[in-house]
C-alpha cells in the first residue's frame, strides 16, 4: 500500500510561517493531505492556512499527538537546529526541503537520525527534496506543485529520483502511458543526503503494491553505485529501469566542475560510465530518454 506516505500521515510543518513553507501547506491541504500544526519560533499562535502555528516541536506535540511526519522548510542556516529538534522529539519521518545547506550540517542531520534510528526509527528524506506522494492517497512537500493531479496517478510503478522536477516529469511520461505509481521519492541531489537509492529500494521491495521500480540519476556521488551493488547481491527483487543524467560529462576534461552539489567524482566512481557500467552489471535496464521507460517497464512486468 505505496511507502512513506498513506492515509495515516499526519504532518507538522517547521517553517510553516514562510512563504515556501505556507505553500507548500496550502498545496498539501489541497491534496487532501492532513496538515495538523506549523512551528515558526516566536510565531506562537497565528493561523496559516487554518492550520494552527506553535513556538516549538514539543508543543506542537502536546497540542496534536498524532503527528507523524515533519515538512521542514525553514532557511537554510536554520536547518540544522530545526531537524535536531524533529529527531529529539521522536518525530519518526522527516522530509527536508530546504536547499543550499551547507554540507557539514546536513552531515550532523544524518549523524544524530542513525544514533536515533535503533530506538525510534527515524527516516530522514532530504535535504533538497521536493518531497514523497502516494497518488490519491497524500503528500508531503512541494512535489507536484499545482499541476499534481494531472501528473501523478495511482498505480504499481515506484519511483525515486534524485531531481525534483524530473520527479514530475517521469511520473507524467508513466502516467500518460497508464502506469500509475504507488509512491515518488525526491530523494534531493546533494553530496550527502538521509535515505538514498538503497534505502528506499529497501522499503519498495517489502511493499506489494509496488512491481517495479524507476530509478533517476545523476551525475556524481556514489549513490547509483551503492544501489547497483545492493541489486547486484539480491537484496532487492523486482524489476528496475534508470536512466542516468549527465552523459554529455563523458565528452568533458577530467576535473571539470559542474557546479551541483553532487556532482562530484572521486577516482573513476561517479562518473557517468560508472554508474551505468554498475547498473547494468546489476541486471538494470537502462534507458537512454525518459519516453523508453515505459515500453521497457511493460516488457517486464
Amino acid at each position: 500500500m505505496a511507502i512513506l506516505v498513506n492515509q495515516n500521515t499526519h504532518i507538522l510543518v517547521q517553517g510553516i510561517t514562510g512563504n515556501e513553507g505556507a505553500r507548500a501547506t496550502r498545496e498539501m491541504l489541497a491534496y487532501g493531505t492532513v496538515v495538523l500544526a506549523g512551528v515558526t519560533p516566536g510565531k506562537g499562535g497565528e493561523i496559516v492556512e487554518g492550520v494552527p502555528v506553535y513556538n516549538s516541536v514539543r508543543e506542537a506535540l502536546a497540542k496534536h499527538p498524532a503527528i507523524n511526519v515533519s515538512l521542514v522548510v525553514v532557511p537554510a542556516r536554520f536547518a540544522l537546529s530545526a531537524v535536531t529538534e524533529a529527531i529529539t522529539e521522536k518525530i519518526p519521518l522527516i522530509n527536508i526541503l530546504t536547499e543550499h545547506i551547507p554540507t557539514q550540517d546536513s552531515a550532523r542531520m544524518l549523524a544524530l537520525a542513525r544514533a536515533n534510528d535503533k530506538d525510534t526509527h527515524v527516516i530522514l528524506v532530504g535535504p533538497s527534496s521536493v518531497g514523497i506522494i502516494s497518488p490519491g492517497i497524500a503528500k508531503i512537500g512541494a512535489i507536484g506543485s499545482s499541476t499534481t493531479s494531472k501528473v501523478f496517478s495511482s498505480g504499481s510503478i515506484g519511483l525515486i529520483s534524485k531531481s525534483g522536477g524530473m520527479a514530475a516529469e517521469l511520473a507524467s511520461v508513466l502516467s500518460k502511458n497508464g502506469l500509475g505509481q504507488s509512491t515518488v521519492v525526491g530523494i534531493g541531489g546533494d553530496q550527502i543526503i538521509g535515505s538514498d537509492f538503497v534505502d528506499i529500494l529497501r522499503l519498495f521491495e517489502k511493499d506489494e503494491q509496488s512491481k517495479a521500480v524507476v530509478l533517476f540519476g545523476e551525475v556524481g556521488g556514489t549513490y547509483e553505485e551503492q544501489a547497483a551493488e545492493f541489486i547486484k547481491q539480491g537484496k532487492f527483487t523486482k524489476p528496475v529501469v534508470a536512466i542516468v543524467a549527465g552523459m554529455f560529462t563523458t565528452l568533458l576534461p577530467e576535473g571539470a566542475v559542474l557546479g551541483h552539489a553532487g556532482a562530484i567524482v572521486s577516482k573513476g566512481r561517479g562518473s557517468y560510465d560508472s554508474k551505468i557500467r554498475a547498473l547494468e552489471e546489476a541486471g538494470v535496464k537502462i534507458v537512454n530518454t525518459i519516453n523508453d521507460i515505459p515500453s521497457m517497464i511493460k516488457q517486464l512486468i
